[in-house]
């Protein structure tokens, strides 16, 4: 057994930044991981092919570098001819997206050998435990591929969580001029204290429409951050308008929503760290919703036949199980997540009462939002799951 002394990361960019935010921080937890390089980092490459994403989420990146270094990963552009020189000890194939044909020919001879990882995406279904962590054998190759499953219990690869993320979250909720210096930098005022303050980020949306009249009909005040998105178009239709720009304000009844440009990832985490509710979509941002210890609501990736009905079931059943959380709430909150998402939203005004029943009890929701971030906290971290997970098989 020996230590893992170098990482290659492969990330073929399919669902615009979720893929590209995953496989940037997970290569950043590996390079703080094991001590390895002579600055007491472990060498990570990752391989990506599309920079502009990676951009938006890491504004330093150059997209015109086709090698660059930040945050101690090493950043190459993955692209015909790319020179991908000796194979890492552990090549991380991302989502399944594959690894080139020659990096894979040369993975397969390289003494010593090389381990292939296949980061699987996200999932709470019960199956995930027993398929965590078991090799296939490649169809040509002289290499077995591991298959490393993301999860929310024991026995799975857990949740990517870097150190230190709950200090940063309380030292930002202390100090309310970090609060007053995100919305300045958005272009924005800070939002009135006794409004609610909910953060929407999704795609495409047919229920928008009635979540927003909800908000516009309701007692309280509500103020919508709405970060750039493929959700902005429908909400601006909501108002009669056409796609906003950045800094745009529009109204109606307790309803103030404001566009905001896209947010780097450290900027998006202070949006749900402030925020009272967090709408959010697909992996990324799904996880740090939870890490933010708010309530919120998933947006999660449509799948053909539906198929992706059976992930937002499987995770509401252990988000709504245990530690006293009313009946009530449970189905309140499962009719706003399925109605959300497209299935389930047939009432008029069904949006409404799911969400004033819900609205009323935030404390409560609060309360189980922490525990739960602790419960899934004990999974352990993805990146040193997965390190100890290649150091067992490197001999």
């Amino acid at each position: 057994m020996s230590a893992v002394r170098s990482w290659d990361v492969f990330c073929h960019v399919v669902d615009n930044f979720g893929d590209a935010a995953v496989c940037w921080r997970l290569s950043c937890a590996l390079a703080d991981e094991v001590i390895g390089g002579a600055d007491g980092r472990t060498p990570v490459r990752l391989w990506i092919d599309d920079l502009d994403a990676l951009r938006a989420l890491q504004p330093g990146v150059d997209s015109d570098e086709s090698t660059q270094s930040r945050d101690g990963v090493e950043i190459c552009h993955l692209a015909d001819g790319a020179d991908f020189g000796v194979p890492a000890d552990v090549a991380v194939d991302a989502f399944g997206g594959g690894l080139p044909d020659e990096y894979a020919n040369a993975l397969a001879s390289r003494t010593p050998k090389s381990l292939w990882i296949v980061l699987e995406y996200l999932s709470a279904e019960p199956w995930v435990v027993a398929h965590h962590g078991l090799p296939s054998p490649h169809p040509r190759l002289p290499v077995d591929r591991y298959f490393f499953f993301p999860g929310f219990e024991e026995g799975t690869g857990g949740l990517l969580r870097e150190a230190g993320l709950a200090e940063r979250r309380e030292a930002f909720l202390r100090d309310p001029r970090r609060s007053e210096t995100f919305w300045r930098d958005a272009g924005f005022a800070p939002a009135a204290q006794e409004a609610k303050l909910i953060s929407l980020f999704g795609y495409e949306n047919s229920a928008v429409a009635e979540m927003l009249d909800a908000w516009a009909c309701g007692e309280g005040q509500v103020v919508a951050a709405v970060p750039q998105s493929r959700l902005s178009a429908g909400v601006a239709a909501f108002f009669g308008a056409s796609a906003p720009s950045a800094g745009t304000v529009m109204g109606r009844g307790s309803l103030e929503v404001r566009h905001l440009p896209f947010l780097a990832q450290c900027r998006y985490d202070e949006l749900l760290w402030a925020a009272d509710w967090n709408f959010v979509r697909g992996e990324d941002s799904f996880v740090r919703a939870q890490w933010a210890e708010r309530p919120f609501v998933w947006h999660i990736y449509p799948q053909k036949d539906a198929a992706h009905l059976a992930k937002l079931e499987a995770f509401l059943e252990r988000y709504c199980a245990g530690d006293g959380l009313q009946t009530g709430l449970a189905e309140s909150l499962r009719s706003l997540w399925f109605g959300w998402n497209g299935s389930g939203w047939d009432a008029a005004g069904s949006a409404g009462r799911a969400w004033s029943e819900l609205a009323a009890h935030g404390d409560v929701l609060r309360g189980h939002a922490h525990r739960w971030a602790a419960k899934a906290a004990a999974a352990g971290d993805l990146a040193k799951n997965l390190a100890k997970f290649c150091q067992d098989r490197l001999k």
